[in-house]
């Protein structure tokens, strides 16, 4: 058995907000409820209890209902946690008030702004107004193309005061993009920016706000948050351009700070509300629009930044995220903790590959999150920030968008911080949540997410279903939660939500990973169960290989894929190298022999092939099916989803992918 990277001490295990609401569940159940693990199962085995314990635990504002908390819990879906349940999302988020930090905000070098609690309950408040006076009324849809902004959280919570439902996009979307997301909710009014900055540059965004406003009739009022500028000469713009269709246009300042103070008030609404619409990459057709309700998003959001990542107030809590990904929405929730949120606009390698963590030093984070790709970024460019900041604040460092392999693990210790809970997370969009992630009462352990979620209930099965304690398999859960989506958008019967979920295993939740537990009950994830390689039958992870060859200096990024091939399927790995290099049979070599080694022979790629691009999602993940449609001939319906769409000409009548 292997050295656990980072053991917590009991000193700082009796700290934790997991261990005190473990010992006031033992007192309120007269269970004794000893260790995680015991825990975890009574979360499972009781959930209405456990829901409802939580509820009280962390001070929820609204009204609880009475028993039952749970009704038609073996449904899947149709369970409904808190039927009688009433509450607002953005009164449960703005609990807190005073002069101290809510947000902070760095625009790469550009900008930097901070806003106190008072501020931000003041100007939710005149968000809200503002919605109203438009029209907006609980139900409707409230759209934001922004960055990750003041504003934006101002715009969400300003909506979600009204019974409102908020939905946005990051602003370097296209336009297509934008409308096969919005279009198919309707919103009612749109909150959007003049433009951003990236790597330095301003990207005005002008032109695209009108050719998105032509094809979104439903927008009745327009808010132009300015970054840019002012943002004046791009509303009198598009008033020009509105003013047959009694549509307008207006600035933040205008339509929302220039209103009169007033005391905040919130729409109690039912549990199963509609909070957000969450969208899926739409690569392989038209995005999935996701519906969270408010109830379920907050109960879910708490039990995992109080419970595993041990968010309290007056914590800073900084994730790198776009408002194009479920974590900006997992992000703001950091307020319903008492936490000031540390927003972060741009590239995170400008000025240099430090700025983020210049922004951890100076404004004192306890909570850094980041992607598993930015974190291999920055071991790839031999950065060790350990040596170069003051990172003593930092508590707990997060990681998702993808398997965080057993090397950056090192990495994190080794150059970031020795001391350090370091929680891998794993969930998506389809739940604004987690199924594995970080518990800090238990060791980290190389490569290994720690465990399953309080009121989770994990497993790994095989094609029948049944359970697979060793060894890869399907990832599900057996049993409701709260954050389920109450449904798709436009699916009034529920077909579509129950065809992504529950086609193959009735009455189970199938996530679409491919996962392994682990001895010490952790698991791994093996990269998307639709991307699973099957080479002479055999399922391989591509994460399995992605860890390898991230191994290798000379590559920069990889993709991999399988091709049918002479009535089977191969493996084909295409690598970006570092800048200079050509891939010749040496290198080939050498990554073939890292796979095999670290491995196995049934690894190994049949080919291995250079290319200039990665084609990968706005929220920055790498796409395979995309590439393995475009290496097939197959049309990829939606390329408006990718970020990089020209990347996918690349792999287009490969002649090496035409020869044996």
């Amino acid at each position: 058995m292997t050295t656990a990277l980072w053991t917590p001490t009991e000193s700082r295990i009796s700290q934790t907000t997991l261990h005190a609401f473990s010992s006031w569940l033992s007192s309120r159940t007269g269970k004794a409820l000893i260790g995680y693990d015991e825990l975890h199962r009574y979360s499972i085995e009781d959930p209405a209890e456990f829901w409802s314990a939580l509820w009280d635990f962390t001070k929820i504002s609204g009204d609880k209902g009475s028993p039952p908390f749970l009704v038609d819990g073996s449904k899947m879906p149709g369970a409904q946690f808190f039927p009688g349940a009433k509450l607002n999302f953005a009164e449960n988020l703005l609990r807190h008030t005073g002069p101290g930090d809510a947000m902070v905000f760095w625009g790469e070098d550009k900008v930097k702004r901070w806003l106190s609690w008072d501020e931000l309950r003041t100007q939710v408040s005149k968000a809200a107004r503002s919605f109203a006076a438009a029209g907006v009324t609980a139900g409707d849809r409230v759209a934001g193309i922004l960055p990750n902004m003041p504003e934006s959280i101002t715009s969400a919570l300003g909506a979600a005061a009204i019974g409102a439902v908020w939905s946005s996009c990051s602003p370097d979307f296209g336009v297509q993009g934008v409308l096969d997301r919005f279009g198919q909710i309707a919103p009612s009014v749109l909150v959007a920016c003049d433009g951003y900055y990236y790597n330095g540059k301003a990207i005005d965004i002008t032109d695209k706000l009108a050719a998105i406003l032509a094809k979104l009739p439903s927008v009745r009022m327009v808010i132009i948050v300015p970054y840019l500028g002012d943002g004046k000469a791009l509303v009198q713009g598009l008033n020009a351009g509105l003013v047959h269709s009694g549509r307008r246009a207006q600035t933040w300042d205008d339509a929302v700070l220039a209103l009169p103070a007033a005391p905040l008030t919130f729409a109690r609404l039912p549990f199963s509300h509609p909070l957000y619409v969450l969208f899926s990459s739409g690569t392989t057709g038209m995005p999935k629009c996701i519906v969270h309700s408010a109830g379920g998003t907050l109960l879910k959001h708490v039990c995992e930044q109080q419970l595993h990542s041990d968010i309290k107030a007056g914590d800073r809590l900084f994730y790198f995220t776009t408002l194009g990904w479920m974590m900006w929405n997992w992000l703001a929730s950091g307020l319903a903790n008492g936490a000031t949120l540390l927003l972060y606009d741009g590239s995170p390698f400008h000025p240099s590959g430090s700025i983020l963590w210049d922004y951890a030093q100076a404004e004192r984070s306890t909570h850094f999150g980041a992607s598993a790709k930015y974190i291999d970024a920055l071991k790839k460019a031999d950065l060790a920030p350990a040596k170069t900041h003051d990172l003593s604040s930092i508590r707990v460092m997060l990681s998702t968008g993808s398997p965080l392999a057993p090397e950056s693990y090192d990495y994190v210790y080794e150059a970031i911080k020795a001391d350090l809970h370091l929680a891998s997370i794993s969930g998506g969009t389809d739940i604004c949540g987690c199924f594995v992630l970080g518990i800090p009462t238990k060791p980290v352990w190389r490569g290994e997410i720690q465990g399953p979620g309080l009121g989770m209930a994990v497993g790994v099965v095989d094609e029948s279903a049944s359970p697979v304690p060793q060894g890869k398999g399907e990832l599900v859960c057996l049993k409701p939660f709260p954050s389920m989506p109450i449904g798709f958008w436009n699916d009034p019967e529920g077909e579509k939500y129950r065809a992504a979920y529950f086609a193959r295993f009735d009455n189970i939740w199938q996530h679409g990973d491919f996962a392994e537990w682990t001895e010490h009950g952790g698991m791994i994830i093996h990269g998307r169960s639709d991307a699973t390689l099957n080479p002479g039958g055999v399922r391989i992870g591509t994460a399995e290989i992605y860890r390898q060859v991230e191994q290798l200096d000379e590559v920069q990024e990889s993709i991999v894929i399988g091709q049918d091939w002479d009535h089977d399927v191969r493996v084909v790995l295409f690598v970006v190298l570092r800048p200079g290099l050509t891939l010749d049979e040496a290198l080939r070599a050498r990554i073939k022999q890292q796979i095999r080694t670290g491995a196995s022979p049934r690894h190994v790629p049949a080919k291995i092939v250079q290319v200039a691009d990665i084609p990968r999602t706005k929220s920055g993940k790498i796409t395979e099916l995309a590439v393995r449609d475009v290496v097939h001939g197959r049309e990829v319906k939606n390329k408006e989803a990718l970020a990089n769409p020209e990347a996918l000409e690349l792999y287009r009548d490969m002649a090496e992918l035409r020869a044996g």
